[in-house]
């Protein structure tokens, strides 16, 4: 197991940015890819966007694209959401998680999760 610890959430208003990082421990275990979802109340938790870690490649769900950036520090083992142009619509808990297989695309561990409000 991997522990994954996300911080950066907040609140903020319309329009604002914020930057979430997740930082990974593990003396055993690397990803082969990390993402970040979120999970607002009464909806279904979504995939926000996904980095490979050896190629960089990235995905990015529709509602987010030219607005979100998702990168990661292989020297630090951490992965960044950098999340601009915030609409209300974004508010959710936001939980990065680590992809181990090449294949399947499941995650296998996740954070806790933090929590990014944004107010109109």
């Amino acid at each position: 197991q991997v522990q994954l610890v996300e911080s950066g959430g907040g609140l903020v208003q319309a329009g604002g940015s914020l930057r979430l990082s997740c930082a990974a421990s593990s003396r055993t275990v690397s990803f082969y890819a990390s993402g970040w979802f979120r999970h607002a109340p009464g909806k279904e938790r979504e995939l926000v966007a996904s980095i490979k870690w050896i190629s960089g490649n990235t995905n990015y769900a529709d509602s987010v694209k030219g607005r979100f950036t998702i990168s990661r520090d292989n020297a630090k083992n951490t992965v960044y959401l950098q999340m601009n142009s915030l609409k209300p619509e974004d508010t959710a808990v936001y939980y990065c998680a680590g992809r181990r297989g090449v294949v399947g695309g499941q995650y296998d561990d996740w954070g806790q999760g933090t929590q990014v409000t944004v107010s109109s």
